[in-house]
């Protein structure tokens, strides 16, 4: 159920990357602790690259909004991590801040991003991230009606869930 109807996404731009470096500091935080990661000593988490996302156009930042507040960020890529096949959308990484979770929140923004990138797509979870599963599992099953493939891996190009599936039709 989609509680918060206030939510929304925003494109951003490069006028945005410090306000989505901020928030990306946020995202590491919550990681900290499933992956042990430390700070700098500036006391800073060391940044994802993201310079792809304001000059590559199949590269895609996005903030997530409730209201007029920021709530979090997505970054879309279309391409798979996985195999390359520039024809899958991959959800490279998504991030609500708590106080917007378990509001609807995070569910409508996932849905705003399966139908803008209609298409064939692969979300993955670290097998240490529990939440992010669940959340995943349930997102992508209400959104296809359970039309999903889930496969489980472990090697050098992920470690593990990954859910595939197809927004078209959806």
């Amino acid at each position: 159920m989609l509680l918060d109807v206030n939510a929304s996404m925003q494109p951003a731009t490069a006028g945005d990357r410090a306000r989505l470096e901020a928030l990306m500091q946020l995202y590491a935080y919550d990681f900290s602790g499933i992956l042990g990661m430390d700070v700098d000593n500036q006391g800073r988490f060391d940044p994802l690259p993201l310079d792809d996302y304001f000059r590559h156009p199949r590269s895609h930042a996005f903030f997530i909004r409730v209201g007029r507040r920021l709530a979090g960020f997505a970054l879309v890529r279309q391409r798979s991590r996985l195999s390359g096949d520039e024809n899958v959308s991959d959800l490279e990484e998504f991030f609500v801040m708590r106080k917007y979770r378990r509001r609807g929140v995070g569910e409508r923004a996932a849905r705003w991003l399966f139908d803008r990138f209609r298409g064939r797509w692969e979300v993955r979870e670290k097998a240490e991230n529990r939440a992010a599963i669940a959340f995943w599992r349930r997102v992508i099953r209400r959104y296809t009606g359970k039309k999903l493939d889930e496969i489980l891996l472990d090697d050098k190009r992920w470690r593990g869930p990954v859910q595939r599936f197809d927004s078209r039709g959806c």
